[in-house]
């Protein structure tokens, strides 16, 4: 199976979680599949009153200049880790 097929695999098994996940593991879901599938953060910083996007948006800068393959590869693994705790 290709990187590509494990990283779809992957996403749609956090889909299938039957339990959430912390705010921290859910942020880290988030900046590897947006560094996996986008590339580096170059959006705009989200406005002082929306704490959820501010959030969302430093987690995935702090991913800056980690390759997509390489986020494939971590998103896969934090995937699988965390399908023992949620499904």
């Amino acid at each position: 199976m290709s990187l590509d097929q494990k990283f779809d695999e992957a996403a749609l098994k956090v889909k299938t979680f039957t339990k959430r996940p912390t705010d921290q593991e859910l942020l880290e879901v988030y900046a590897l599949f947006k560094q996996a599938t986008v590339g580096d953060n170059d959006t705009d910083k989200p406005g002082l009153l929306d704490l959820k996007g501010k959030a969302k948006w430093q987690a995935w800068l702090d991913k800056k200049g980690t390759s997509k393959d390489a986020a494939k590869e971590a998103y896969i693994k934090l995937v699988d880790e965390m399908a023992v705790k949620y499904l």
